[in-house]
């Protein structure tokens, strides 16, 4: 019995196990047909695409073909060209085009046609850079062909899969520098693959010559300034602080085409092209607005599965994704193709504020010249909304980069200066203003000139609100300075580098001089401004905010410069009806009194510099007045900065005018003499302020306005009120001493 069911059993598993096999071995064979049949289908299909077939006959024609009267030619040509423009070339196809073009193998004509619609669909493989390159040093290239190719080349720059290799040949470009119609386009080309191993010092001479042959062509002096960066001593040229563009763009003969196949790849190519070309209006041609302000993702300039990235063990920057991580591969870290890519990260500006390679602020300044240049100062006025924001997204971006770094782009500083001559005072405010207020110490010979001039336009023929933010944009650009001052300055006083991205140094005296300057003109600006606006309160509140920082100087900054407010802020200040602004200006005056003091010490002690007499003479002429205002009742009396003719005074029927503006009597603390009347003499019916001013009520009612927080005024009051103390710093002695 068990027998047989143990040979039932086998008999089971053996049958199941042969169905198995049997229904797996028709699975297989039914598989491997039908991969056989879609390889024969892939193959078929290919086989007969027209584009292949175009490829193929374009990569095996001989040279020498006829070109006149072959309509295979010509039908090919038409094919590759359609898809060209439509929807790009693969990389295969950008290869044997390339080619064939560098070649001329069917004449000059059709190689210029298969240039102007060699449209990459997603890379250009460096390969194929390299071998038209080669086809140069042939000698049957015209001279116009060789230009379009180089632009070509400089167009889809940063859509090469890898730089390497070409970077090999950098001296074999080089050795076309030479060439007058080349030499524009060679210099860009270089500037680009340059990196500190490319400078040598026969190159260098041999730009030097060629700029002594050519003159100071914009192209050379960019290169020999990328060169001088890595290495100073070669360059020996002076070379100007402030260039123009000294490369153009190039890209308008595949402008339409190029962005017409990014659209149509949804952006599958993320390149620099579409910041630099925009789709050109058909109604007008200068409509061109805010296409070169999108930033583009992080790309590296090398792929991260090549072999030479592996064999240098080299990370891009879009391969990180967090700050240690960054931290742990500082060493091994490749810039990316796009320098403006580096806009959008926040780990690319921790690198980038690390990185010592002043080559990434050079090319990061071209293409931001570029940039702002062709959105804000060569696009009409008549932009959309959609225009706007995408405008105001940049414009944030950039502010937020230069805050991060913490100084602004030399790129900027020169958009700026022409922008203000053009600019309404409306369009981006906030944003054009926080731009303003970043760009670094400018000369005080054409500081007028490149600031004061359209600004004080501006400001005059201005809203209120326009005007609190001009004095509010110099206040911040004040403190940048004093702090880049502070920071950077020698202790001995030698020449002080202001920005490691603009190439100008300036001596102590210079700077100082720039300072004065600055803090003169707001002064002007403050005091029409007042006049023209009747002393508001929220346009004196900002003024305020900038005479504290020009008060403190030299202890804040250790500037051994002081500038007194012009008389026409000091008295709005202090007749204000607002007793905040009153308290403020009574701790700028504490701070001063501290700062003149310090300085004149130090002054006495190492003579190393000079605080002019009358400084000194303006501090104590308003410490008198003020004392004498708030304190001392001696208000409109001979002998004091504003008299007023008695019989004036007589007619204006006013009780005891000289007390109008002491701290019982004052506009702005009338409230709080009322209330702390009613507090001392609440059985009182009638007020008399008079009765404040007896000894003890006098103490306590200036306790009681120190409680109201008025911090300011109890610095004054401690620091300069004495009974029997002098007036002044210097020691002069009044009729009835009570300030110190």
């Amino acid at each position: 019995m068990e027998l047989a069911m143990a040979k039932s059993s086998n008999l089971t598993r053996t049958d199941l196990d042969s169905s198995f096999e049997s229904q797996l071995s028709v699975s297989s064979r039914t598989s491997y047909r039908s991969l056989r049949l879609a390889e024969k289908e892939r193959r078929k299909n290919q086989t007969g695409d027209p584009f292949v077939l175009a490829l193929k006959y374009f990569s095996e024609v001989k040279a020498g073909t006829p070109r006149a009267g072959n309509d295979i030619l010509k039908r090919n040509l038409v094919l590759v060209e359609r898809v060209g423009l439509s929807r790009g070339m693969p990389p295969e196809a950008i290869s044997v085009m390339l080619d064939f073009a560098m070649s001329l193998r069917m004449g000059g004509v059709t190689s210029v046609r298969v240039l102007k619609f060699l449209i990459p669909a997603t890379v250009v493989p460096q390969e194929a850079v390299v071998r038209a390159v080669s086809w140069l040093c042939v000698g049957k290239i015209a001279i116009s062909t060789q230009v379009l190719f180089l632009r070509w080349v400089l167009t889809v720059f940063d859509m090469i899969d890898s730089k390497d290799h070409i970077r090999a040949i950098y001296g074999f470009i080089f050795s076309f520098v030479t060439e007058e119609n080349l030499s524009p386009y060679i210099c860009h080309l270089l500037y680009l693959l340059t990196r500190r191993e490319s400078v040598q010092p026969f190159r260098v001479r041999k730009l030097l010559d060629l700029q002594t042959k050519m003159g100071r062509q914009p192209f050379l002096l960019h290169l020999l300034s990328l060169y001088k960066v890595f290495y100073p001593k070669l360059v020996t040229l002076a070379l100007p602080s402030r260039m123009r563009s000294g490369f153009k763009i190039h890209n308008s003969t595949w402008k339409v085409a190029l962005c017409a196949v990014q659209k149509r790849n949804n952006g599958q190519v993320s390149s620099d092209i579409s910041l630099s070309l925009g789709l050109k209006d058909e109604t007008n041609s200068r409509k061109r607005k805010f296409h070169h302000l999108e930033l583009p993702s992080l790309s590296s300039s090398i792929q991260s599965n090549s072999s030479s990235s592996r064999s240098r063990k080299v990370l891009s920057l879009e391969q990180l994704h967090s700050f240690p991580h960054l931290l742990d591969n500082l060493h091994c870290i490749e810039l990316p193709s796009q320098m403006a890519s580096l806009l959008g990260s926040s780990l690319a500006l921790c690198y980038l504020d690390y990185v010592q390679d002043d080559s990434v602020f050079l090319r990061l300044n071209f293409w931001l010249g570029h940039a702002l240049h062709e959105e804000f100062l060569y696009c009409s006025r008549d932009g959309s909304s959609g225009s706007s924001s995408e405008a105001l997204h940049f414009l944030n971006r950039l502010l937020s980069t230069q805050h991060f770094l913490q100084e602004g782009f030399s790129s900027t500083e020169g958009f700026l200066y022409k922008f203000l001559n053009v600019w309404d005072g409306s369009l981006l405010r906030p944003q054009i203003l926080g731009l303003l207020s970043d760009i670094p110490v400018v000369p005080s010979s054409c500081i007028s000139q490149l600031l004061f001039e359209p600004l004080m336009q501006l400001f005059f023929t201005s809203t209120l609100f326009f005007k609190c933010s001009v004095i509010d944009c110099l206040n911040n650009m004040l403190l940048k300075w004093l702090t880049w001052h502070s920071v950077y300055a020698l202790e001995d006083g030698l020449d002080i580098s202001l920005n490691r991205h603009t190439p100008m140094n300036m001596t102590l005296s210079g700077f100082m001089d720039s300072v004065m300057e600055l803090v003169r003109f707001v002064g002007r600006l403050a005091t029409m401004g007042l006049q023209l606006e009747g002393c508001h309160s929220l346009l004196l509140s900002f003024i305020l905010d900038f005479y504290e920082t020009v008060c403190d100087m030299f202890l804040k900054y250790g500037l051994p410069l002081v500038v007194m407010p012009p008389a026409g802020v000091f008295y709005p200040a202090l007749f204000s009806t607002d007793p905040v602004s009153v308290d403020r200006l009574s701790y700028i005056m504490y701070r001063y009194k501290k700062n003149l003091t310090s300085a004149k010490c130090q002054q006495q002690e190492t003579k190393a510099f000079h605080i002019s007499r009358q400084t000194c003479q303006e501090f104590n002429h308003y410490l008198l007045f003020m004392v004498n205002c708030l304190w001392n009742s001696k208000m409109f009396l001979p002998g004091m900065a504003i008299e007023v003719d008695q019989e004036l005074l007589v007619l204006s029927k006013v009780p005891e005018p000289w007390t109008s503006f002491d701290l019982n009597h004052h506009p702005a603390f009338l409230g709080y003499a009322l209330d702390f009347h009613h507090k001392c003499w609440p059985e009182r019916k009638d007020i008399d302020f008079n009765s404040i001013k007896a000894a003890k009520p006098w103490n306590w009612y200036l306790e009681f306005l120190f409680s109201q927080g008025f911090q300011g005024l109890q610095q004054f009051a401690q620091s300069s009120i004495n009974r029997r103390s002098v007036a002044g710093i210097s020691g002069q002695r009044g009729s009835q001493p009570t300030s110190r």
